[in-house]
């Protein structure tokens, strides 16, 4: 039998043979019609295409840079600008197009640039077909100027041998002054986008917008280029006033240099900040702050040195007990940071104390409680309080500054004195929905909204009405219990004595183009009136008298042969115990009708007795003592001898363009808060001196004295007494709480922080 087909299998039919033919034949005929089109295309569009292909290549389709836009200071001085610089590209694949090219090139190119040639002759060895490799980077135009020409047809020079190699233009950003103005200015990174300062604040502004240029050939195959320009940035005209700013940080930096590695290694205090301010417009005249860095190399190492180390997640070392105010970076450390810890440490050097960080103000707080008690009605002005030493609030006994008491206090002299206790009693009249309500309007607790990046949030360091007690109200009359920073406490403080306007502060006052235009004018913006004008005159006659009167804190602000205004501050910082201290000083001038604010905040001093504000109010004096002259203010009060020649001293060194240290400043010893007030303070004429010595309370002139320090040695406590002020140092000079749960409250420690 035969054996019959398996039923799966298919025959290969007529008409399946037909369906194969047909889908050939059809996909001949797309070819066909492809090809026909492809040869219409080359015949017709070819040298278009060409163009276009060829127009691909590096050297034929570049990006041009924009000119990142300068930054000046009010005086037209150019703090911050960009240079053009240039690569030295090698393109191998033309050069070696042909062997003559390839010698001469190379020996121009070492001879221009200092190249070494083996390894020129290397790379083109491994990559012939390159045609982009940075030879050189960011050279000057001076430094390719003879090979610019050497392949520049028609120049003098010109070498038709020499090829394959052109340059490539962009931009780097200079400082011409280093680290004048580091903290308002900033700096640019790789990438030219800004960091910190106004160079972040203002970066789109600054910026530009890129160029090209498009290359392709023409009818005979010779290069042709199209160019859409760059636009260049707007230029920035600031407040900054370059010679006040200089003043700034000249006395910071003597400063530093008087205090570094006194009481222990490190800088002369964890932070000093100075910030001037024109009283009426919100203008930054000058802000600085030390440490600070070149902004022409702002990764230099060496100006860590002597910084509060902080750690990966940018938290401050802690050093080994609570008296410790940190662990200091030194050389060695330096070498044992890792990468993210260094870049921490770096941030932590390029921040602006001026506007970052914040702290309890102290007693530069106390002219705010006396404003928003007179504003509001609470207080006439003209009340007496009795000061015993301390005051009851809330079962906590809160001591002033002057331990033994200071018997009647008018709200004036409780400016002068700096009395905690007269403080409190204004407040107390004041109560807690006004004195929050007026803290807001002052700006505490709010952004100023200053033109600067890094600008600190202290909305949740105040307090609110449904939160504050009654001895909060009494510690924050004096300054303590909540925080602002700098460009708070002194804007708010232009408010208080210019009329009572807030001021919203800025840096810069212009914007201009490249090509000379403004483009926008900065004018001053009034945001709120907080006090009256009446309000505003008693508060700067209170403050006159803290430099002017007989007991003021203030004395040692006085600039030689003027009077002005203004308020001392010490604040202990957290935990409470620690003896470390924030000291201050916001003053203004001229005493009469205030136009110029400043403040100086000093972090930590480097001594052993930090709550002095003598540290901060001798900045001041130095800092005004120059400015004032320089501002054309004419001198108000008679020069002492000492004075007079103080200023033929730095008349002598403004024509020799010197920056030593004046020789008739303050001996050094005497500005660690250790020494006694003698006649001979920097700070104080002869005349203040022997009213001071005249205003000792006879309670302590039967006290022994301290040989080392020269103020007295309170027998009961053995606190050491300054004669000048009254204000206890060292020891265990924590106020006598009695209330309970003393662990657990944020009080338990409040000192007396109003002493200066």
């Amino acid at each position: 039998m035969k054996k019959r087909k398996s039923g799966n299998s298919q025959k290969f039919t007529i008409g399946m043979k037909k369906k194969l033919v047909v889908l050939f034949v059809l996909a001949l005929l797309a070819f066909v019609g492809l090809g026909v089109r492809l040869i219409l295309i080359t015949k017709n569009n070819g040298e278009e295409y060409e163009k276009q292909v060829l127009s691909q290549q590096q050297y034929d389709s570049t990006t041009l840079p924009f000119r990142r836009g300068e930054i000046l200071d009010a005086n037209g001085t150019i703090l911050a600008y960009s240079e053009k610089v240039y690569n030295v590209i090698l393109d191998a694949k033309l050069l070696l197009r042909d062997e003559k090219y390839l010698e001469p090139t190379i020996r121009a190119l070492v001879k221009e640039f200092g190249l070494d040639s083996g390894e020129i002759r290397a790379y083109l060895a491994e990559h012939p077909t390159s045609q982009y490799y940075i030879l050189a980077k960011k050279l000057p135009y001076d430094e390719i100027r003879n090979f610019q020409d050497m392949i520049t047809p028609g120049m003098e020079g010109y070498d038709a041998n020499i090829q394959g190699v052109w340059f490539e233009s962009s931009y780097i950003r200079k400082y011409p002054n280093g680290s004048l103005a580091c903290d308002v200015i900033g700096f640019t990174s790789g990438d030219n986008n800004g960091m910190y300062g106004l160079e972040e604040y203002y970066n789109n502004t600054l910026s530009g917008t890129m160029g090209r240029e498009y290359g392709y050939l023409d009818e005979d195959s010779n290069l042709e280029r199209t160019t859409i320009p760059a636009t260049d940035g707007d230029n920035l005209v600031t407040t900054i006033d370059g010679n006040l700013q200089n003043i700034v940080e000249r006395h910071l930096q003597e400063f530093n240099d008087t205090y570094a590695n006194n009481f222990r290694q490190g800088n002369g205090a964890n932070n000093v900040g100075c910030i001037m301010m024109n009283v009426n417009t919100g203008e930054i005249l000058a802000m600085a702050s030390y440490p600070k860095y070149d902004l022409n190399d702002p990764r230099d190492k060496s100006a860590l040195i002597g910084m509060p180390a902080v750690d990966e997640k940018g938290n401050k070392v802690k050093g080994e007990s609570v008296f410790d105010s940190g662990v200091y970076i030194t050389e060695e450390m330096l070498a044992d940071f890792t990468d993210e810890q260094l870049y921490q440490n770096y941030n932590a050097l390029w921040k602006n104390f001026c506007i970052t960080d914040t702290y309890e103000p102290g007693s530069v707080a106390k002219p705010f409680t006396v404003a928003t008690g007179i504003e509001s009605g609470s207080i006439t002005g003209n009340e007496v309080y009795n000061c015993r030493g301390s005051l009851e609030v809330g079962g906590w006994e809160i001591k002033c500054h002057n331990t033994y008491g200071d018997g009647a206090v008018s709200v004036q002299r409780g400016i002068e004195i700096s009395c905690n206790v007269a403080m409190m009693y204004v407040a107390q009249a004041t109560g807690v929905s006004t004195f929050t309500k007026f803290q807001k309007d002052f700006g505490f607790g709010l952004k100023t909204n200053v033109d600067l990046a890094g600008e600190a949030r202290t909305e949740g360091l105040t307090y609110k009405a449904s939160d504050m007690t009654s001895t909060d109200l009494a510690t924050n009359s004096f300054g303590q219990g909540f925080n602002i920073d700098m460009i708070e406490g002194i804007t708010g403080f232009c408010a208080l004595i210019n009329g009572g306007y807030y001021y919203e502060p800025h840096v810069v006052k212009r914007v201009v183009s490249s090509s000379g235009a403004t483009i926008k004018n900065v004018e001053p913006r009034i945001l709120r009136q907080v006090i009256s004008q009446s309000t505003s005159d008693k508060i700067v006659e209170f403050c006159n008298t803290v430099v002017s009167g007989p007991n003021g804190t203030g004395k040692t602000a006085r600039p030689a042969g003027y009077m002005i205004g203004g308020k001392t501050g010490t604040a202990q910082t957290l935990p409470r115990g620690n003896h470390q201290y924030v000291v201050s000083f916001m003053g203004y001038a001229p005493a009469d009708d205030p136009e110029i604010a400043i403040y100086v905040v000093v972090d930590r001093p480097n001594t052993r007795y930090q709550d002095d504000a003598k540290f901060a109010t001798r900045i001041v004096r130095a800092v005004l003592t120059e400015a004032l002259p320089y501002l054309n203010y004419p001198m108000t009060e008679p020069l002492s001898e000492k004075e007079q020649a103080e200023l033929e001293e730095l008349r002598a060194q403004m024509i020799t363009s010197a920056v030593a240290v004046d020789e008739n400043a303050e001996n050094p010893e005497e500005t660690t808060g250790e020494g006694t007030e003698e006649a001979t303070e920097g700070a104080s004429t002869e005349e203040e001196t022997k009213a001071e010595e005249a205003d000792k309370s006879s309670i302590w002139e039967t006290f022994d004295v301290d040989g080392t320090t020269g103020y007295y040695i309170d027998p009961n406590t053995g606190n050491l007494i300054d004669p000048s002020s009254g204000h206890a140092f060292g020891g265990d000079d924590l106020p006598d709480f009695t209330g309970e749960n003393t662990e657990s409250s944020i009080f338990e420690s409040i000192d007396n922080n109003g002493g200066n």
